[in-house]
């Protein structure tokens, strides 16, 4: 543990331990402070408390904001949140919902007109909204009475509701003063933002911990705990170090560090698929990456099996193309398995030595785990091999956003990156790091790619509505990026979070950009 979380550790211990500590094994019905790495995960402190700007950290975002809808636990089926019940007309392409009873936090009610105001802000790029391309399919929202609210769209898009688990409804009447273009990093995200969940913002100390307070009249109920509090940490280490010592619940964890918790009693091990894509990234506006077999050939130089098993022990499944999902992964792709002498051939064929040679290329990422810098190691020894020259480049979250997502400057400042992107629960999300529709500022194609086959089937199965032809149509987005290779697919890991056994009721999900999902965090409930 660094210096600064140290004395950060010290400084809080108090107020993140909650009220004095009850006998042994006696249970706190209610009150007491929970705290947790929340954001500690792939990458980071996100530094983003805007869920309409957020790339990430929506496990913890989730607490004081709420969508309309939002999957369950499992990540299997799409239920209500703000939205009691809703439907979905015959064409798909008019869904109605009805709104619970609920307030925001302070005390206005929750109405259609906030929903109204939400998905209009989310539709206008102007606003820094990552949604806004997603949304792009809405013709009209409108609010015919308070609890209420339809949504026309121009045609049947299937993963609208997918879509919508991931925008946080937001109150007209505290930001429609705020221009749209003042919007995105406005201070109101960090000092008073105010929603509808069961947990009430009340401080942020930059860089180190955000406190949330119950709610008490959350629509869901009296929340059990008095308090919620998400640290930051320098590094994943601190988080492991901190939930040991018990100033912290929960945390995420490395693969490699799950060893150290198994069979001990004192806390609980989560495990789950990520839904999240590891790959290499070619920035399409970088000459090096223009020929198709430059591309083949970082496919064939990385020994994806012996990283999978060395470096991940076996918790992940290796990626021929975007998914690795039975039903959506074609027979007969390639396979690109480990051939260096392959790799080296098509370099030469493709005259490698003249168009870069030995010239170090850097490899953006905002993966800063041990065990992330060891793949980089392993993955920039295996292309050393053949004749590329990788040099990682480790940022922090906030930082490799402004990089990737900038509109102008130049753009051989991230020729690579190392990253990771959501593929399911819904095979739709891949979407947006894809389709050239989606190129900033209107989505995260930060690739910049331009490749007419893999936007044609992306735009044929987010078009599909026949639930039986969905997979077939993904499949042919599989088939495209396998080919066509506009990232360099790495794997797909399991994901793990470990709880203190201190912890009751808690519920945390594996899920692709931290959430969001159904996790009542109104019931969480600490004994000490």
């Amino acid at each position: 543990m660094n210096l600064k979380t140290t004395l950060s550790a010290l400084a809080l211990s108090a107020a993140l331990l909650g009220a004095l500590p009850l006998a042994p094994g006696q249970a706190r019905a209610e009150g007491g402070t929970i705290s947790g790495g929340f954001d500690v995960g792939p990458g980071g402190f996100q530094g983003n408390f805007n869920p309409l700007a957020a790339t990430s950290g929506f496990t913890w975002l989730v607490t004081y904001f709420e969508p309309l809808v939002i999957y369950d636990d499992k990540l299997t089926k799409v239920i209500g949140a703000l939205a009691d019940s809703y439907e979905v007309s015959a064409d798909q392409k008019t869904y109605t919902f009805k709104l619970t009873e609920a307030k925001w936090h302070d005390g206005q009610p929750f109405t259609a007109r906030d929903v109204r105001f939400t998905l209009d802000l989310a539709r206008n790029d102007k606003a820094g909204s990552v949604f806004a391309a997603r949304l792009g399919v809405v013709q009209s929202v409108e609010a015919p009475d308070d609890r209420t609210v339809v949504i026309t769209l121009s045609a049947p898009s299937p993963s609208m509701l997918d879509t919508l688990t991931k925008v946080m409804m937001l109150p007209e009447h505290a930001l429609a003063p705020i221009p749209p273009e003042q919007i995105a990093k406005h201070a109101w995200w960090s000092t008073t933002p105010i929603g509808t969940g069961p947990f009430k913002f009340t401080k942020y100390v930059a860089d180190q911990y955000v406190e949330l307070a119950a709610n008490q009249d959350y629509h869901g109920g009296k929340p059990a705990a008095d308090k919620l509090i998400n640290r930051y940490f320098a590094d994943p280490a601190a988080a492991i170090a901190a939930l040991r010592s018990g100033e912290i619940q929960f945390t995420y964890v490395d693969s490699n560090d799950v060893s150290t918790f198994s069979g001990d009693s004192a806390f609980r091990v989560i495990e789950g698929d990520s839904y999240v894509v590891n790959y290499v990234g070619f920035n399409q506006e970088v000459p090096l990456w223009q020929d198709l077999r430059i591309r083949q050939a970082f496919m064939y130089a990385i020994n994806r099996d012996a990283i999978i098993q060395s470096l991940y022990g076996g918790a992940a499944k290796p990626a021929n193309c975007v998914y690795v999902a039975d039903q959506l992964v074609p027979q007969g792709i390639e396979s690109y398995g480990y051939d260096p002498e392959k790799a080296k051939q098509l370099l030469a064929e493709a005259g490698w030595d003249k168009i870069n040679g030995d010239k170090p290329v850097t490899i953006l990422t905002y993966y800063t785990s041990p065990l992330a810098t060891n793949v980089l190691a392993a993955m920039q020894a295996m292309l050393a091999q053949v004749g590329i020259n990788i040099v990682p480049r480790a940022v922090d979250t906030p930082t490799y956003n402004s990089i990737v997502y900038q509109q102008s400057g130049n753009s051989g400042d991230y020729p690579l990156i190392y990253a990771g992107l959501q593929n399911g629960p819904d095979a739709s999300n891949i979407n947006i790091g894809l389709n050239e529709k989606q190129i900033p500022p209107a989505g995260a194609n930060i690739m910049r790619i331009r490749m007419a086959a893999v936007t044609e089937a992306l735009d044929a199965a987010l078009a599909e509505t026949d639930d039986a032809k969905r997979d077939a149509r993904y499949q042919d987005v599989c088939k495209a990026t396998n080919a066509e290779l506009p990232w360099a697919t790495m794997w797909v890991a399991n994901r793990y979070g470990v709880v203190s056994s201190k912890l009751k009721d808690f519920v945390w999900t594996p899920a692709p950009a931290g959430g969001p999902y159904q996790a009542h965090a109104e019931k969480w409930s600490i004994a000490e």
